[in-house]
């Protein structure tokens, strides 16, 4: 692929079809991963991944398990879109003298994408993240108050930090669901655009070695279903090196997503602590909660990204934005 000529709107495609497909099928997972990431020892609401799914579907219904899922898939597309594009830039560049591809060059081309999607990616967390957390930080404060119930017009109620500006405290329940648009909006109003990129360094410290990983680990295993270089390896065997490649990135870069989903989360249980950045985030958690809590949700990530990126690639490799850009041109060449 790094020898021939990218056509970019249709790598754009294709990362962005790919993007909405894999968000929309593993969502309620990543939900999940959320939520046991976020809770503390000896504070916990959920004591697995089955056991959050159920509770979530119990106390907010089968839509609970979509809480931010709107922003997510708004945004995915340029996420994925760059991410994808971006590597298959620098590979192509980085391929020029018409010499293969070395280890190296797959991993500053992956190092390249991961650095170019956070542009995206860190506002599209940090949104995403409060909507997804807000089912958890409202089954703390019943927990706390000992609420059996309430009533069906305030079941759904959730704590709106960016509202009640109490960033670092415990949860303020308000007359008004939570929104992705009120969030980012009163961000914008009370911190400015870095309000929306809190946890910009943590993002990057994920995202960068996650690409540098599974970029050239999916090259280098998709080339074992190739019987020629210059075709495509079955549909199944790039959907598996896309799915080995993602988990095992998944899990190698754990411990930075534990810490960024940590410093994203404005709002905070009546006992959880405040971070003030990611060496204070990865002290605290290693000292309270020992090293095992950095694996925290590496199942559920696992879980989630290696469907997601298989699916992106096997839509990635059938060239479904090249078919489109092709007919495009087609019909504005034939309407002249």
């Amino acid at each position: 692929m790094a020898e021939k000529q990218i056509s970019l709107p249709a790598k754009l495609i294709n990362g962005g079809i790919a993007g909405i497909i894999g968000v929309t099928c593993v969502f309620p997972i990543d939900l999940t991963k959320t939520r046991l990431q976020n809770q503390r020892t000896g504070q916990q609401i959920y004591k697995s991944i089955w056991d959050c799914l159920g509770k979530t579907i119990r106390s907010e219904g089968y839509f609970g398990m979509y809480r931010g899922a709107a922003v997510n898939l708004t945004l995915v597309t340029p996420e994925k879109a760059i991410k994808l594009a971006a590597n298959d830039f620098f590979r192509h560049h980085l391929s020029k003298d018409g010499k293969k591809l070395t280890l190296v060059k797959e991993m500053m081309a992956g190092c390249g994408a991961g650095t170019c999607q956070v542009i995206i990616t860190t506002p599209m967390e940090m949104l995403k993240i409060q909507l997804q957390d807000a089912g958890r930080l409202a089954s703390c404060q019943k927990a706390a108050t000992g609420i059996q119930s309430l009533s069906q017009s305030a079941k759904h109620l959730n704590p709106i930090p960016v509202l009640s500006r109490a960033y670092n405290v415990g949860p303020t329940l308000v007359t008004q669901k939570m929104s992705a648009t009120q969030i980012a909006s009163e961000l914008l109003r009370t911190e400015g655009v870095k309000g929306l990129y809190r946890g910009l360094g943590a993002t990057l410290l994920r995202d960068v070695p996650f690409s540098v990983i599974y970029f050239p680990l999916f090259s280098n295993l998709n080339k074992l279903g190739m019987s020629s270089p210059d075709e495509k390896a079955p549909f199944l065997h790039s959907f598996f090196a896309g799915c080995v490649a993602g988990s095992t990135a998944a899990v190698a870069v754990n411990p930075c997503d534990v810490i960024k989903t940590r410093l994203q989360s404005l709002n905070k249980g009546a006992s959880e602590e405040a971070y003030s950045g990611i060496i204070d985030c990865a002290r605290k958690i290693w000292v309270k909660e020992g090293p095992s809590a950095f694996l925290k949700g590496s199942g559920c990530r696992a879980l989630v990204i290696a469907p997601l990126f298989g699916i992106a690639q096997v839509v990635y490799f059938l060239g479904v934005g090249e078919a489109v850009v092709e007919f495009a041109q087609f019909s504005s060449f034939t309407s002249q």
